[in-house]
């Protein structure tokens, strides 16, 4: 493959100028049967290039055990886009932000008390030496130089917002190179940070999605030579529940693109296929106010969420067609869907009773995060017994994120970190009453000194205004099937309240991607076929899931959801040809 050079005019690619025209599509946020036809529209579209972060996170769980298998598999993916003819924009962090869990860094890090994240405190750098070694021993080979795909790699990832320790940029170079990366190393960051996070030698990117020419200028300034480049050029944005769904209209940023082309700039679009959050990996923003990301990652996009040309693609491409020649073949048609109304929930198997089925029991005379039970993801059990009968007061302090209160098993409210909320009075029956907090990890913060997100219950905990001591967890992950295979499902035709899963059985008769509509349940988590899907919640403003059609079959497709509240009379669900990912800002 061309290796990719930087001179005082621009790129070089073997020697020839060279614009790099790139689109951010994160492996891990696409079905793996996927990756090909996403890479392929991302050429039609006039690409040459695709961006990808690395989600450390998810590829070292557990400190030391690294993973590369199925949905993690960034060497198939890297051999998938050179099969394409594309080029790679690696961006490995370790910090990625991404509106994905914790910014992309293992929540084990956090079991380290005080540890300092993004800095040089030693343990962190010795977490990251290690991480970028089991990284490149198995993707070094598809550097540029040696013959891959990959162009470039970007070093850290808007270390600008959140510090100005030149120091610690410049280690993370130095062990980029000492780990074997010799390609060029890129920073990226928002035009007003780039002072502080950029680096002598390395080339500055900005991250802008408007205000171009101004935006041009202020990098020229920092960097008087080489290469314009927009790292992320927002073309779309996310959204977060409790708000509405964020759009941008395609013809304003379709200009914004000509005046970054017409400038001689090179451009990474984020996103050009946002994706989704499956599982448990959204992010969360904390400004003064904890605002977790939802499960859709569609982002306005280019490609949406099932990955489908929007107006964005065909503007885009007929911008892009008058700077670069664009492949003579037609926009690609939507994808095939399928639906199936009122599919049938017709087991289910509460939470509560059945605790020694889904985990084994930690014992602490205090209340221990979800980092110090050794757990990513998920939810915390946390279950007490009240000494006394009478009014009680209890205070958490803040919890992380959402705390469900049940004494005796009966609902008594909720805690929640984005309302403030830490107290809760009720009366307590008996002596010996049992006190129970089932705490829901909503999202660790992805942005800004929010980042060192420790989860569960994070302190101590009062019961009139003295502390509670002797406190039994359990953990419940959720990132198994196993998790429910061995409950005790059962037909009931009774309303259920409290969290329980759900099971339903459904036959398709032509398999195909789809979206799960979930209309009267309340907020939880779903799962096709053991293919987690991610987080509902009514609260909105997305309604729907999107279904990858791998994920589905022909005969005895199980769908589980553990419903956090109650379903209400809501026994069915619907799988619909289009999503809801709720209404627009008028």
């Amino acid at each position: 493959m061309p290796v990719l050079e930087i001179d005082d005019e621009g790129f070089l690619l073997d020697g020839s100028p060279f614009r790099i025209l790139s689109g951010g599509l994160h492996y891990f946020r696409v079905h793996t049967e996927q990756w090909a036809d996403r890479l392929h529209k991302a050429r039609l579209m006039g690409l040459n290039t695709v961006e990808t972060y690395v989600p450390w996170n998810l590829h070292e769980p557990r400190r030391g055990e690294f993973r590369m298998a199925d949905g993690l598999d960034l060497p198939r993916f890297l051999d998938l886009a050179a099969d394409e003819g594309l080029h790679v924009l690696l961006r490995p962090g370790p910090y990625i932000c991404g509106e994905w869990e914790g910014g992309g860094l293992p929540s084990w890090l956090l079991a380290e008390p005080g540890v300092r994240l993004r800095s040089q405190d030693p343990r962190y750098l010795a977490a990251v030496d290690g991480y970028f070694e089991a990284l490149f021993t198995r993707v070094g080979h598809q550097l540029a130089t040696r013959g891959g795909p990959v162009l470039a790699v970007q070093v850290e990832n808007e270390y600008g917002a959140y510090g100005e320790d030149t120091a610690h940029l410049e280690h993370l170079a130095e062990a980029l190179r000492g780990h074997g990366v010799d390609v060029p190393l890129l920073t990226c960051d928002q035009p007003g940070d780039l002072g502080r996070g950029s680096l002598p030698d390395v080339l500055a990117t900005a991250n802008f999605g408007s205000r171009t020419a101004d935006n041009l200028a202020v990098l020229r300034k920092h960097q008087p030579t080489g290469p314009l480049m927009c790292m992320e050029f927002w073309n779309g944005w996310f959204d977060r529940w409790g708000a509405h769904h964020v759009t941008r209209d395609a013809a304003g940023v379709a200009g914004e693109l000509d005046e970054l082309l017409a400038a001689g700039g090179s451009v990474n679009f984020y996103m050009f296929h946002g994706g989704t959050n499956f599982g448990l990996t959204n992010g969360a923003n904390d400004k003064h106010t904890y605002r977790p990301t939802v499960t859709s990652y569609d982002y306005d996009a280019p490609l949406d969420e099932a990955g489908d040309p929007t107006e964005k693609y065909a503007a885009f491409r007929d911008v892009i067609a008058k700077y670069a020649p664009v492949p003579a073949e037609p926009v690609p048609a939507p994808g095939r869907k399928t639906a199936l109304a009122g599919v049938q929930l017709t087991e289910c198997a509460p939470l509560l009773p059945h605790l020694a089925v889904l985990g084994t029991p930690v014992h602490s005379p205090v209340p221990l995060t979800m980092e110090q039970l050794g757990q990513d993801f998920g939810l915390v059990l946390y279950r007490t017994t009240l000494p006394a009968a009478g009014p009680a007061l209890l205070e958490t302090g803040p919890v992380g994120d959402r705390a469900q209160v049940f004494l005796d098993g009966q609902p008594v409210g909720v805690l929640e970190r984005e309302s403030h909320e830490g107290t809760l009075a009720f009366t307590v029956p008996r002596a010996g009453s049992t006190l129970s907090l089932l705490v829901e990890n909503q999202g660790r913060v992805n942005y800004g000194p929010g980042i060192h997100d420790r989860k569960g219950l994070t302190g101590p905990v009062l019961l009139n205004g003295a502390e509670h001591r002797g406190w039994t967890h359990w953990s419940l992950p959720l990132d198994s099937p196993a998790v429910w295979d061995a409950l005790p499902f059962a037909r009931t035709a009774l309303p259920v309240v409290g969290p329980a899963f759900h099971r339903g059985v459904f036959d398709l008769a032509d398999p195909a991607d789809t979206f799960l509509h979930l209309d009267g349940w309340s907020k939880g988590l779903a799962w096709i076929n053991d293919f987690a899907l991610g987080r509902y919640w009514s609260r909105g403003p997305q309604r729907s899931l999107y279904v990858p059609g791998p994920a589905l079959r022909r005969n005895g497709n199980e769908l589980v959801l553990l419903e956090l509240h109650s379903p209400g009379h809501a026994r069915t669900v619907d799988l619909r040809t289009h999503p809801d990912l709720g209404p627009t800002e008028e």
